[in-house]
């Protein structure tokens, strides 16, 4: 048995880590408190600890404390939701406690697990106990508490595997809507089972076949590359997209010129999104000569990961009938002078989306219920904007520690976040935004309390019987909730919402907005319509295409 962890080591722990973590996804998933598809923890964790390992691997032949450092910003990068946040947090405090080591003995080793518990308890303004949280901290409590001279890491692991079983099967003690429904806290199992493959790696019982696993949800397409053949020509370039750590021995890399570095990468092409995380930049260009580019960006340092795609190739696959490109890969807006305002929020169907958009929104990230976008997400789009002040609308409470994520690292432009933690929220606090005092703390204040007075009653289909505060929900019936309170079970429906428009008092209100979801028709939206005005007729009742997923009906009462 190893008596040290080295930075190879380190890897190949992550790596066992994420493989575990995949092939338990889904039992993460199902363990939601909330009765929707919503799924959101294990896919989140698992697309946070995949990018820590995809920065990392190929670091492996250097020390533990750049392996973790790499790992950490990785996840950072790529976290997602409050758990992904979290999770990042912990292996940021674990790469700290590293500090200047090439390897780790076990004293070591529980230190920095120590400073990932400290980490991640001051990455959450409210700590919750009965979450993840507490399941990490009382592992490594208990484990480092059992530490003797004659400790070894197989003994160790052993003492934090216990406890790590023991706090999860605890968790509903300590929260009680984890007890009503009758699971243990998601976050918390996803911590367990990327320790379980991180033990299995240092035990060497790992599986001989590659592992399935990656920060994307759904498996890269194979090129057609008949769509490009030898009469072909290069019409749109190659999108080219790299990460470039910066070397002392090329570079000052305190002195060096971000702004000139992206003013060249503009010179070369368009469409450029360009950054900067300590020594590391990432950069994305289209362009017709990807080789220069590459030459002129190693002046500075030396590649980390490169990705080249001919974008000739990919318009022919697209077309006809295919849907538009991602923003992500094509940004489009550029601005010729800078604003003093903009806006950036979070939101997932077409319809929705332009709704934003006819409100003012510079930038919608795609995300929402089912989908919570990364850090990385909301830094590119911040980047597409030139703005003095940018106001970010999170609409979801699960993406808020996120957003805050990426405000704290962008520092091109005073970000703020405007604590909206649902659809209808956003859409309140935007139609009634005010700039004109220009007085930005009372902007975010007013605007967010504006956003508060808004109600914002959801429709879906549960995917499970369960009993939420009280209500019995039936598998495969409709409920209506605000928040996680649940007003209604129907099986109907239509029925559902009109029963919820009942319960949140529609008749009071001078305006309802309903966003119909991607799954209703458009004759069965219009009979709810008809149903609701003839019930209230003097209630003003507005009906969008939303496209939204998930939920089936989403109504806004301003």
């Amino acid at each position: 048995m190893n008596s040290m962890i080295d930075g190879t080591m380190f890897v190949s722990m992550l790596r066992e880590g994420t493989r575990n973590l995949s092939a338990n996804k889904q039992l993460v998933n199902d363990l939601n408190v909330f009765p929707i598809p919503d799924g959101d923890t294990g896919d989140n964790m698992l697309m946070t600890i995949s990018s820590g390992y995809e920065a990392s691997a190929s670091h492996q032949a250097k020390g533990l404390y750049e392996v973790a450092e790499q790992a950490a910003r990785g996840m950072l990068m790529g976290a997602r939701g409050n758990s992904g946040v979290i999770l990042s947090r912990i292996f940021a405090g674990i790469a700290a406690g590293f500090t200047g080591s090439t390897e780790a003995d076990i004293k070591l080793f529980g230190q920095a697990l120590e400073c990932g518990v400290r980490e991640s308890y001051k990455s959450v303004s409210v700590p919750v106990e009965g979450t993840m949280l507490t399941v990490y901290r009382e592992a490594v409590e208990y484990a480092n508490s059992r530490l003797t001279p004659e400790s070894t890491f197989d003994t160790y692991f052993d003492d934090m595997w216990q406890e790590l079983k023991s706090s999860l099967e605890h968790t509903p003690e300590l929260l009680a809507v984890l007890k009503e429904a009758g699971v243990v806290d998601s976050g918390g199992a996803g911590i367990m089972y990327i320790v379980e493959g991180m033990v299995r790696a240092f035990r060497n019982e790992i599986e001989p076949d590659e592992p399935e696993f990656g920060s994307h949800s759904a498996a890269a397409k194979k090129a057609d590359f008949s769509l490009f053949d030898e009469n072909s020509t290069l019409e749109f370039g190659y999108c080219t997209e790299f990460l470039l750590r910066l070397q002392n021995s090329k570079t000052s890399i305190d002195d060096f010129d971000l702004d000139g570095f992206i003013s060249y990468l503009n010179s070369q092409g368009d469409s450029v999104v360009c950054f900067r995380d300590g020594s590391i930049v990432k950069a994305h260009v289209h362009t017709m000569r990807p080789g220069d580019i590459l030459n002129h960006c190693q002046s500075f340092g030396e590649f980390l990961t490169l990705k080249i795609e001919n974008m000739t190739l990919q318009h022919n696959e697209n077309t006809p009938g295919a849907s538009k490109s991602s923003l992500d890969d094509h940004p489009e807006l550029k601005f010729s002078s800078r604003k003093k305002f903009a806006f950036v929020t979070v939101a997932i169907g077409d319809g929705i989306k332009e709704t934003f958009t006819s409100l003012g929104v510079d930038q919608v990230v795609d995300g929402g219920q089912s989908m919570n976008p990364s850090v990385e997400d909301f830094i590119k789009a911040f980047e597409k904007i030139d703005a003095e002040h940018i106001l970010v609308f999170p609409n979801n409470k699960n993406i808020i520690m996120t957003a805050e994520q990426a405000a704290s690292i962008y520092d091109k432009a005073d970000v703020r976040i405007v604590r909206t933690r649902t659809i209808g929220e956003g859409y309140c606090a935007l139609s009634m935004i005010d700039v004109s005092s220009g007085d930005i703390d009372e902007i975010v204040k007013t605007t967010e309390e504006t956003g508060q007075a808004a109600v914002t009653g959801t429709v879906s289909v549960a995917s499970r019987d369960s009993t939420v505060g009280g209500i019995p929900v039936c598998k495969g019936h409709y409920i209506g909730f605000v928040g996680e309170k649940i007003y209604v079970d129907d099986p109907d429906r239509e029925a559902a919402a009109e029963r919820l428009a009942d319960e949140l008092g529609a008749g009071d209100c001078d305006v309802v907005l309903i966003l119909k979801g991607s799954g209703v028709s458009e004759d069965k939206a219009r009979e709810l319509l008809e149903r609701l005005e003839k019930k209230y007729r003097r209630t003003e009742f507005i009906i969008i295409d939303g496209g939204q997923p998930v939920a089936d009906y989403i109504l806004i009462f301003e």
